[in-house]
């Protein structure tokens, strides 16, 4: 059977943090049962999609779903295998703080079939913790890592911010350290971005932080590429290190092109090469669902240029790039009539390597990304939405 992903978005947190601009919510914990009640309503009517395929992999993010009820993340993954098959062995990932997910509440979600567990470490410096408005201490971190294994779990992950205002290279150093003592199976680190709208933003705007420099923030990137890859990890994404056999299977769906079912509010969805979004505020998409109407805020079909830009972009995140064969197979065209001139520069300024008709990132090339897929989009023509971010 065909192979279909599944993302679940819990938008409820205990505190929404400063930098913060995914579809979070605090002080709305009295929801959770209705938002559950009709997460599983939305379960069952997407069973005609569901029912053909065999689901592979499922993503509890948010939110902080670590801090829902166990018992109702279960009542989510229950009614998944009474919808669909689901393959042996399939990876069931969950987001959560640490300090805030008891080692009870792990116990029970690893009963209830989750297979791995993410925690936001984001800094191991108690002062930077603050400044982020995590409420959760560095003592905190490596209570959960043990609490973790204790329950079970042989996926661990920790996920890490630099380029925090204030933050030295010695302190990042110390994180990255403090993060490696704890032996995880998986390390994610990214850079603290300024979005528009966020209470980071507006302070930011006012002069009162100001936003470290890129220069640094590629120095601090450089050293994390040294310090994980002399620990055994193995870069396989942009933001994301590995030991072996520890990749994000879930996260490698988004990357690749593969399809994925979105549920829950703001949730992201992309299935049969049409993506869609689901209505964002929890009290409207419960509203939505329960009157039987699909809660769905926008859909489309990208165009041939959209889907290109796309498809590129994404698979340039993935440290192994992809084979020229690959673009031609699934677009009709050589990689080379849509952007050959584009890639030739890249690979001049020795941002790409380009060997046996293999296309990847050079070391160098990671750090620019992002300014690699404005000339692609600008040589695409494209208005894609889609973000160079893998969280929903």
């Amino acid at each position: 059977m065909k192979p279909i992903s599944v993302y679940v978005h819990i938008p409820f947190c205990t505190i929404k943090c400063g930098y913060c601009d995914f579809n979070a919510y605090a002080g709305m914990g009295t929801l959770q049962e209705s938002y559950f009640d009709a997460l599983l309503r939305e379960i069952d009517a997407s069973r005609p999609v569901l029912s053909a395929r065999a689901i592979a992999t499922v993503a509890f993010g948010g939110g902080t779903p670590g801090e829902s009820p166990p018992l109702l993340i279960g009542r989510v993954i229950a009614a998944l295998r009474d919808a669909a098959p689901v393959a042996p062995g399939a990876e069931v990932s969950l987001e959560a703080n640490p300090g805030t997910t008891t080692g009870r509440m792990l116990q029970e979600l690893r009963d209830a079939g989750v297979t791995r567990v993410s925690f936001g470490a984001q800094s191991f410096d108690a002062q930077e913790l603050a400044f982020l408005d995590r409420i959760h201490s560095p003592e905190a971190i490596s209570a959960s890592v043990r609490l973790a294994r204790e329950a079970g779990f042989d996926d661990v992950g920790l996920d890490l911010i630099y380029a925090i205002p204030g933050q030295s290279m010695a302190s990042w150093e110390r994180s990255l350290d403090a993060a490696l003592s704890l032996a995880p199976d998986h390390i994610s680190t990214y850079a603290l971005t300024v979005e528009e709208g966020t209470p980071l933003a507006l302070r930011v705007d006012r002069g009162e932080v100001a936003p470290v420099d890129p220069d640094v923030a590629a120095d601090m990137y450089e050293r994390a590429t040294d310090l994980l890859q002399a620990a055994g990890f193995s870069q396989y994404e942009l933001s994301n290190w590995a030991r072996t056999g520890h990749e994000s299977r879930h996260n490698c769906v988004y990357w690749t092109g593969g399809d994925y079912l979105g549920l829950g509010a703001g949730a992201h969805g992309y299935l049969d090469g049409d993506r869609y979004e689901n209505i964002a505020h929890p009290r409207d998409y419960i509203a939505a669902v329960r009157t039987g109407t699909r809660p769905i805020a926008n859909a489309y079909t990208p165009d041939r240029a959209t889907a290109m830009f796309d498809w590129l972009t994404l698979r340039l995140r993935l440290v192994g790039g992809f084979a020229a064969a690959e673009f031609e197979a699934r677009f009709g065209v050589s990689l080379e009539a849509a952007v050959g001139p584009v890639l030739t520069r890249a690979r001049d300024a020795s941002v790409l390597s380009m060997e046996e008709e293999h296309v990847r990132l050079t070391r160098h090339g990671r750090l620019l990304h992002g300014e690699l897929a404005a000339e692609l989009l600008v040589a695409l023509g494209s208005h894609s939405p889609v973000s160079s971010r893998t969280d929903q």
